[in-house]
């Protein structure tokens, strides 16, 4: 039998036999670990990226199988919930987003919306303001009311620590929160332009939607809060893993910091 010498040396580089069995160990171990430390949340398309980018030579229909083997089930997260109360007599701004999710640069749209979370102590309330071009969380807050005040101080945070150039389109829900007087008036100082989703219509705020989708099927829905603060800690460690940790298929498979970390490096 012929066998050209670049074949030749190929085989001897390919692990056998045992050696191979270690390096399939390795990889399995490595993906658990992976998939644990996110949330149970990669399918193998988002595994097979992190176990390449971490010197791994595998595939997604391997990563595929390997997920099959090890029985990791991804968790699915549930559909969207109309939770606004948009029956309120305050002005509502034209959907000037209208749905153009893709942004050139940071701090050109932001997005806002509130969720809930039930403890034993009663409800909780999460206000979030995300950066459309990296899906960043930059502002939040949670306490146990959804006055505008909520709102408002998640508004402050983003404001503060990120500092955006006037102009800035801000798109929430109808909500009686984010029609209101005081809430407008923040916008104004900030010099901030409004926008708003059209009524009953969850898709127009579609990213914020997503991420408390995630942040609910990914850490909340397993939890069970006895404390207000028990669950503000749980929320708070979800917003660390997403901003710096969590992939997203939008971005490359980078984390929404590692994305914006990306974009000022290049134009530098």
């Amino acid at each position: 039998m012929q066998v050209s010498t670049s074949a030749y040396y190929e085989w001897l580089k390919a692990p056998q036999g045992s050696d191979k069995d270690q390096l399939d160990q390795k990889v399995a171990e490595k993906a658990k670990q992976i998939f644990v430390d996110n949330k149970q949340s990669f399918g193998s398309r988002r595994l097979a990226d992190r176990l390449q980018k971490q010197g791994f030579a595998v595939g997604r229909f391997k990563t595929r199988r390997i997920m099959r083997d090890l029985k990791l089930q991804v968790r699915y997260p549930k559909r969207f919930k109309i939770t606004t109360d948009s029956n309120h007599n305050e002005a509502i701004s034209p959907n000037r987003l209208n749905r153009q999710f893709q942004v050139a640069k940071p701090n050109q749209v932001w997005t806002t919306d509130i969720t809930y979370v039930w403890t034993l102590q009663g409800w909780l309330y999460v206000a979030v303001v995300i950066d459309l071009f990296s899906r960043q969380v930059v502002g939040w807050a949670i306490d146990d009311h959804m006055r505008t005040s909520l709102c408002v101080r998640a508004l402050q945070m983003a404001f503060w620590r990120r500092k955006p150039p006037p102009g800035l389109l801000h798109h929430s829900d109808r909500g009686s929160q984010y029609a209101s007087r005081e809430y407008r008036q923040h916008l104004a100082v900030m010099k901030m332009e409004q926008s708003m989703s059209r009524k009953g219509n969850c898709w127009d705020n579609s990213p914020t939607e997503r991420f408390f989708r995630s942040l609910k099927h990914e850490q909340l829905n397993y939890e069970k809060f006895k404390t207000q603060a028990a669950a503000k800690l749980s929320v708070i460690d979800y917003l660390a893993f997403y901003n710096g940790r969590r992939s997203h298929s939008t971005l490359g498979y980078l984390s929404p910091l590692e994305f914006e970390r990306e974009f000022y490096r290049n134009a530098a």
